[in-house]
């Protein structure tokens, strides 16, 4: 299959994925919560609900909205610039409201959930993240090489790609808020800081979803 789709688009959408990942979104902040509520093991534990939950939806896409999205350029380009928008609109949101990070670290600890439950709502939010149906849906189809064929086979792998990315970098983030929640929590600057980054982040890259075009 990793013969199907070259190194370098494969490099691409990885680096594209990571800065998509590492911008504290709905999912992040989702694990950030369990993290300071209920510790490691309930952060991991949403983390791996989380990818579940994302992994859905690149089936989704392979399997019915890709295909439609590879045969029309009409569709292709439309769905690419609403998805840059949104992209964008999520930028200047998150830099808006960059201090919505400390509100997540100040709030209140919710009663402790089964294992289960805390997958299956980890789960909820993974499929449920407006940012990440929005990447997988117009961003995902731009890197399949429809010439080497395979189209449903190369979607499923980058999107594994995208979430081994995902595992790590959202065990990052509950992994160190579990450890560190009471220096974040002294410094609201801290956490604006964070939040104003990833911001301009996720504008640039809905900026650069709508500059990106196929070729053929």
């Amino acid at each position: 299959m990793a013969r199907m789709v070259s190194t370098d688009r494969l490099l691409a959408f990885a680096a594209m994925s990571f800065l998509l990942i590492v911008i504290p979104g709905p999912s992040v902040l989702f694990v950030i919560g369990r993290a300071l509520a209920q510790g490691r093991r309930a952060a991991l534990t949403t983390v791996v609900g989380n990818t579940l939950g994302a992994y859905v939806l690149v089936v989704a896409v392979a399997l019915g909205v890709g295909a439609v999205v590879e045969r029309s350029v009409l569709v292709f380009t439309a769905l690419k610039l609403v998805g840059a928008a949104y992209l964008v609109y999520l930028g200047v949101k998150a830099f808006r409201q960059r201090g919505s990070l400390h509100a997540a670290f100040t709030g209140g600890a919710p009663a402790a959930h089964s294992g289960l439950r805390t997958l299956g709502e980890g789960f909820a939010v993974g499929v449920a993240n407006p940012k990440t149906m929005v990447f997988f849906a117009a961003v995902l189809p731009q890197f399949v090489d429809r010439a080497q064929g395979h189209v449903t086979a190369q979607m499923l792998l980058l999107g594994l790609v995208f979430n081994i990315i995902a595992v790590a970098s959202d065990s990052v983030w509950g992994l160190v808020a579990a450890t560190t929640r009471d220096w974040f929590g002294r410094s609201p600057r801290r956490l604006a800081l964070v939040g104003g980054a990833g911001g301009l982040t996720m504008i640039g890259l809905g900026v650069t979803v709508a500059a990106t075009g196929r070729k053929d």
